[in-house]
């Protein structure tokens, strides 16, 4: 189907409902991994514009299947329900100069309004898609250590019927069509600790991991693509007068090069195995793994690519740039599914409490993903 008069005249006039929307969504906490109350909101939400059988998965992603039979292909839309904050009831939000403030109202509440509020207008309009199924979704996990469950439940559960994947998200000057990989650790140092005056001597854990963190900064990155690494957070200790028993960290690697990818992880792991030597206790534990892009059918990916860029240029009036990222997109493109992260807000300020969105945005990003999603119809 292609956009027309009347989808945009629809979304004129519920534009409003669309910010009141956001505004109440935005406020409801979501931590990854925490995320029961937006579902149950936005599962709730949906049943009353009419959409029939929405459902609730294992991972915590609402999902409304529409024209979906037991076999036939299927694509996927969805945005992320997670923000990266862990308050509790309510995400403080404030509207000040055309902007909308609230941690986490831009990655990736906004776009979850888009994908909301086109559902309303397919079920009410009662369409069905033409050549393929679709699964709709509000996807829990996609933040830091939620390590893209929604994404993998939905993967696990529809993937070999997959056929597209789209998922909104970010800002609508760009297109993530690559994917950046990365390998997450909590790393833990044991040492026997002591008294700081009459156990000197003994092996400090902090002191330790100090020097491991300085080994791993060390490491000259691969160049095939581009590489990352970082230590996030680093805790241990006792007291200002204990010689430290234990110390721990969570350190990543990143790249949008799966060649590079596994050579860092060889070189954390010789690192590791170094200081293991040295009889200090070091435990390992992967807590984050999101695959680089697999082989993909580069004329579909294209054909998606152009899709995205076609409806951010005739609703918002930019040229897109594409760039690497680290998304939902993961998941399915390590698969060989072409897909695509496009955005369908204006804001800034992301993964900090000053996050915002450009209000008059908004209308624009609800006419990006209709005309996106309403393609199969």
């Amino acid at each position: 189907m292609l956009i027309t008069q009347e989808i945009l005249k629809y979304m004129d006039e519920h534009r409003q409902e669309a910010y009141d929307l956001l505004v109440e969504l935005a406020q409801i906490p979501a931590p990854s991994n925490q995320e029961e109350k937006r579902a149950q909101f936005c599962k709730d939400w949906l049943e009353r514009q009419g959409c029939k059988g929405v459902y609730i998965d294992e991972a915590l992603n609402v999902i409304w299947p529409v024209g979906c039979t037991d076999s036939n292909k299927l694509v996927v839309y969805m945005a992320h329900s997670d923000v990266v904050f862990p308050d509790t009831d309510p995400l403080p939000l404030k509207v000040e100069n055309g902007r909308i403030y609230c941690p986490g109202v831009g990655d990736d509440t906004a776009c979850a309004v888009s994908i909301m509020m086109t559902a309303k207008y397919i079920a009410q309009a009662g369409l069905q898609p033409v050549d393929t199924g679709l699964l709709l979704v509000i996807n829990s996990g996609e933040e830091g250590l939620g390590n893209l469950k929604g994404s993998r439940k939905i993967m696990e559960d529809f993937g070999q019927r997959v056929v597209e994947f789209i998922t909104f998200d970010g800002y609508a000057h760009r297109i993530a069509n690559t994917t950046v990989g990365s390998k997450r650790y909590k790393v833990e140092v044991a040492t026997e600790g002591g008294h700081s005056y009459s156990a000197f001597g003994n092996r400090n854990a902090i002191a330790y991991m100090a020097s491991l963190i300085n080994a791993l900064y060390a490491i000259k990155v691969p160049t095939r693509g581009k590489t990352t690494y970082n230590v996030g957070t680093i805790s241990g200790g006792t007291s200002v007068n204990t010689i430290a028993q234990n110390a721990e960290m969570l350190y990543e690697f990143r790249s949008d090069n799966r060649e590079d990818l596994a050579e860092m992880e060889e070189h954390f792991k010789a690192a590791i195995a170094f200081y293991q030597t040295k009889g200090i206790g070091i435990t390992v534990t992967q807590v984050g793994d999101r695959p680089c892009m697999g082989d993909i059918d580069q004329a579909k990916e294209q054909a998606l690519m152009e899709r995205g860029a076609k409806a951010i240029k005739n609703h918002y009036g930019y040229d897109v740039v594409y760039s690497p990222s680290s998304t939902d997109c993961n998941i399915p493109m390590s698969k060989g599914i072409p897909s695509v992260c496009v955005g369908t807000v204006m804001g800034g300020g992301a993964h900090t409490r000053g996050e915002y969105v450009e209000i008059d945005s908004l209308l624009p990003g609800l006419k990006t993903a209709a005309e996106m999603i309403l393609y199969h119809f």
